[in-house]
């Protein structure tokens, strides 16, 4: 076969290739999201519509109401972390669990340029203003405790106490820290399987191809409807690093927001460094960490570093998800913490 006919007999392949990978979408295999009953909406002045459910405190006393964030970027608020922090509604303060914008119940946004650190932390200050709360505790896990150290930055004044859950590394990230070996008194160990396994396994060509779409044009490639349910399907293989045992993670729930996640996480690069506030800041500060966390002990140390108020707790046989792996021992250590005294 000559040269010519080879180049005539790939033309309209590629073609076909071209065509399925940019008009067809694809379809998944994963559960659909549902919505949950009694879920509240905030009309933000950022242009947010967010999704929320509140747990209204128990005692007459009210003390400063605890806000959850969630993991991510384009994470859910998930019925199991609602039903395992209930009972702190029982020491005096009102939990609300909120999704960030652009997953779960609250609104997609059509400019996914706007998806951002700085979004995510506005909509925040606005929602602590909108519940007329003079201070909060806020209660981070995985990326929730990348945005709450980025408010705490700006806005300490605002922050009670602080718990952070498995944390990722500080913005902008250092990741010289990737290599910062644990001491061998704290017993980590690595969890069986890994992020870079789990992406390497759900990824498709039509899926990096909107990756890149999404942050070169700033254009969604892939409706949200897709968009979101690959998201689900690659969280459904990376959920099996936040266990010990990659066996104990359960078919994954949707929800989440994939544009919200891609963008936020390019948005990452243009945080600017203010590392050199957290010195200052006296703020209460627990990080708990399951002995098999799948972030990068360097990260985790990069708190106990700069904040000067830090005590750090680790769960033992427990990996990146808390809640499903202990969230027994996770509650105790969170009430012993805001509530010292009732203990």
């Amino acid at each position: 076969m000559t040269a010519r006919k080879l180049i005539k007999l790939s033309i309209p392949v590629f073609l076909l290739i071209f065509a399925w990978i940019f008009f067809i979408p694809r379809t998944y295999d994963v559960l659909a999201f549902e919505e949950r009953k009694g879920t509240e909406y905030w009309e933000l002045s950022t242009g947010s519509t967010i999704g929320y459910t509140k747990i209204e405190s128990s005692p007459e006393e009210k003390k400063s109401p605890i806000i959850y964030l969630h993991g991510g970027p384009g994470g859910r608020i998930k019925d199991e972390v609602i039903e395992a922090l209930r009972p702190l509604s029982a020491l005096g303060h009102e939990l609300y669990f909120y999704d960030q914008i652009g997953s779960g119940h609250s609104a997609r946004l059509d400019d996914i340029s706007k998806y951002s650190v700085e979004r995510h932390k506005a909509d925040l200050l606005e929602i602590i203003e909108t519940i007329k709360a003079e201070k909060v505790i806020l209660i981070g896990q995985s990326w929730g405790c990348l945005l709450a150290v980025n408010f705490l930055q700006h806005h300490s004044e605002k922050v009670e106490r602080m718990i952070l859950g498995g944390p990722g590394p500080i913005l902008p990230i250092n990741r010289s820290l990737k290599n910062v070996s644990p001491p061998d008194s704290l017993n980590l160990k690595n969890p069986a399987f890994t992020n870079q396994e789990g992406n390497k396994k759900a990824n498709n060509l039509r899926s990096k191809l909107m990756l890149r779409w999404a942050y070169i044009l700033n254009r969604k490639l892939a409706s949200d409807k897709e968009a979101d349910d690959f998201f689900t399907f690659l969280n459904g293989e990376l959920s099996k690093s936040t266990f010990c045992d990659a066996g104990q993670a359960e078919r994954f729930k949707g929800g989440g927001g994939y544009y919200s996640h891609i963008m936020t996480v390019k948005s990452f690069y243009e945080v600017e460094d203010k590392r050199d506030r957290l010195g200052k800041i006296n703020t209460p500060v627990l990080i708990i960490r399951g002995q098999c966390d799948n972030q990068k002990w360097g990260y985790a140390k990069e708190y106990l570093d700069l904040l000067p108020n830090t005590k750090l707790e680790i769960i033992e046989n427990t990996g990146h998800n808390l809640v499903d792996g202990n969230g027994e021992m996770y509650l105790e250590l969170i009430g012993e913490f805001i509530s010292p005294t009732n203990h």
